[in-house]
């Protein structure tokens, strides 16, 4: 994913999920997300980025696990947590980084 580094260079925050298809919390994860969208609308990105087809990309965050949240802004990485997270606490992050 060679334009990744452009996408978390806004001056709007920019949650970046790290994932797997075969992953069961990360299954849980889809419709929080979609919330979250719904919720912060053109605040600020979401970005979900498969583990399986962009490794290189996963190896240089050291995403060891999935789900990984990571919030960028700036193309500073401000949050990162992995596992499962509520849309009320994503959606705090979000505008808190905003």
């Amino acid at each position: 994913m060679s334009n990744f580094s452009e996408l978390i260079k806004g001056d709007k925050p920019v949650l970046v999920d790290f994932y797997a298809t075969w992953c069961g919390p990360c299954q849980l994860m889809h419709p929080i997300l979609d919330d979250v969208k719904k919720e912060v609308g053109e605040n600020a990105s979401i970005l979900k980025i498969d583990v399986d087809k962009n490794q290189e990309l996963a190896a240089k965050y050291q995403v060891r696990g999935v789900p990984t949240l990571m919030i960028f802004k700036d193309g500073e990485q401000l949050f990162r947590q992995s596992g499962v997270l509520q849309k009320k606490e994503l959606v705090k992050l979000l505008e808190e980084n905003a």
